[in-house]
């Protein structure tokens, strides 16, 4: 109701001219300064080709390097975009270029803090406002950023929820894994064993599989103490959970139904849709798993205000 408020609120600068209020451009050129400034998109870029020589080759890791790349170019393209765009909005607002229906619907977008049509095609799924969106941007780039340096070491935990295509990152883990093993990649899945601590705790490397975090329960909570699932607290909408071991396990024929295991559905986004992920199992020796089912208990890996912190 209240996006459909202010979508009809008037958009000329008569009104604000009159009431000494500042006129949508001037507010537009505030934030087109304040994102080129804090951003510094210039110098954001990934030099693909620099990290490609760092890597040798028959590189044991190829295929979460090769993830990595991948998000690395994602970034790039949609970098790009953002700066070439408050660029031309730029000249726009100081009267050296004649503004399109496009450039128009963009700083429409940034005045009312949402994230330009122009820069969520080239994007990850997201529901969060502008100012969230640039911080979460800024995390992304960070991550990668931590890793380019030595390209051939992977991160000891993962932060899932900050890959543009986290599918890819879970289908790298099955590949290392088949690698090793001389299994069939196509009888293998993400089995995830929840451990007790979170990112910011000392963590070794697991034998097997990789730490990835960037998790939250949504419609339930993870009992650290116990290593199962609970019912949420009163006024606690989701519930992050701690570094999740993510290893790859061959499908057995025959499957008996744990009643003590619910198969958790994760998504990207609170919206849930067409973001699923994966499927995790998530121990319930306390409740039936049925009633996780009918509450429509699942995993969210990008929520606003959750999760927005350095490693630093």
């Amino acid at each position: 109701m209240f996006s459909t408020l202010l979508e009809l609120a008037p958009k000329d600068d008569s009104a604000a001219e009159e009431g000494n209020i500042r006129t949508k451009n001037e507010i537009a050129q505030e934030i087109v300064t304040h994102i080129l400034d804090d951003l510094n998109l210039e110098n954001m870029k990934f030099d693909i080709e620099d990290i490609k020589t760092k890597v040798p080759e028959g590189e044991e890791k190829m295929c979460f390097i090769n993830v990595f790349l991948q998000e690395c170019e994602y970034m790039n393209i949609l970098t790009q975009e953002i700066l070439r765009s408050l660029q031309e909005i730029n000249l726009a607002l100081n009267g050296e270029l004649t503004p399109t229906e496009k450039m128009e619907q963009t700083i429409d977008s940034l005045v009312l803090e949402r994230v330009p049509v122009t820069w969520t095609e080239l994007a990850y799924p997201s529901c969060r406002s502008l100012s969230s969106w640039l911080v979460n941007l800024q995390l992304r780039v960070e991550q990668l950023n931590g890793w380019k340096d030595e390209p051939t070491t992977i991160p000891k935990i993962t932060n899932i929820a900050r890959l543009f295509n986290p599918q890819s990152f879970l289908t790298a883990v099955k590949q290392y894994h088949a690698q090793r093993t001389q299994s069939e990649l196509n009888r293998l899945y993400i089995q995830t064993d929840i451990t007790k601590r979170f990112e910011n705790e000392t963590e070794d490397a697991p034998r097997e599989g990789t730490l990835v975090t960037g998790l939250f329960l949504d419609g339930a909570r993870w009992d650290v103490t116990n290593n199962q699932l609970d019912e949420s607290r009163p006024k606690e909408m989701f519930c992050p959970m701690p570094v999740v071991n993510c290893k790859a396990a061959i499908v057995q024929v025959e499957v008996k139904e744990d009643k003590n295991t619910y198969l958790c559905p994760v998504y990207k986004t609170e919206n849930r849709g067409n973001t699923y992920v994966f499927t995790a199992q998530l121990r319930t020796p306390r409740y039936p798993a049925p009633k996780w089912v009918l509450a429509g208990v699942a995993m969210i890996m990008d929520i606003e205000g959750l999760g927005d912190t350095s490693k630093k």
